[in-house]
């Protein structure tokens, strides 16, 4: 099956079950890991390690700065306390990334959903496949899965210490899950490439983890702004550091 917009039904129910081999995703994430070697701050390491034990579904909002961010993020979680949840951590992707099946097989293992986005494909034919990509992502982490999402949608190529806008599908997948009983824990993570050279080792800081509960009554827009506060919090803490 390819990952196409015109059978974007066939995609989400193909991806509502898709399993990776979690042996395989380890070794990958593993393998990043060793290669990139991004440096690790913590706003509250032990606060990620409790969210972490909890066994609370993740909801990871991080900043685009770079082509290589989902690697650098991947491999940040394999040196973090977000370790023990590989093999049941979802990143939303591009679709065009699933285009070459080389590489659809490397981002299915690293737990990879393909989004139609509006940008590539236009508001009418995009918005439908994005209510059925929400509901994939809630009916996941009502399973259990965590969720990893880039939610400024593309790479900022302006001010990287200032978030873009942040799109509201993160805000709907937020609010969705909660509505469906899920105890979501929100942990933003700021990516940072020292002198802005995205070639050198990145520097990831992971902040404080929200219990997104206190937020269930909010609407998708309210959740997503404030989403984009907290976010903005640990943007500017790692780039405080990567000057």
């Amino acid at each position: 099956m390819d990952v196409e917009l015109a059978q974007s039904e066939a995609v989400y129910a193909h991806y509502l079950d898709h399993q990776q081999d979690r042996v395989r995703a380890k070794l990958m994430y593993g393998v990043l890991a060793a290669r990139i070697r991004p440096v690790l701050r913590f706003t509250a390491r032990d606060h990620l390690v409790r969210a972490v034990r909890s066994g609370r579904p993740l909801l990871i909002a991080a900043n685009h700065v770079s082509e290589r961010d989902p690697l650098v993020l991947a491999a940040a979680g394999f040196r973090s306390p977000i370790r023990s949840r590989i093999g049941h951590m979802r990143v939303l992707a591009k679709d065009e990334l699933f285009e070459e099946a080389g590489q659809r097989r490397k981002i299915d293992t690293l737990g990879g959903i393909p989004v139609f986005r509006q940008k590539d494909h236009g508001v009418r034919a995009a918005a439908e496949a994005g209510r059925q990509m929400f509901g994939v992502c809630v009916e996941r982490m009502v399973r259990g899965d965590s969720i990893a999402v880039f939610p400024e949608g593309t790479c900022n190529e302006g001010d990287v210490t200032q978030l873009q806008k942040l799109g509201t599908g993160i805000g709907h997948i937020a609010y969705r899950a909660l509505k469906a009983g899920v105890d979501v824990s929100l942990v933003s993570a700021g990516i940072a490439y020292p002198h802005r050279d995205d070639r050198a080792r990145p520097i990831v800081t992971f902040g404080d983890p929200v219990d997104l509960t206190r937020f269930k009554d909010e609407t998708p827009a309210a959740l997503t702004r404030m989403i984009q506060g907290d976010l903005q919090g640990v943007v500017d803490e790692v780039c405080r550091v990567a000057v």
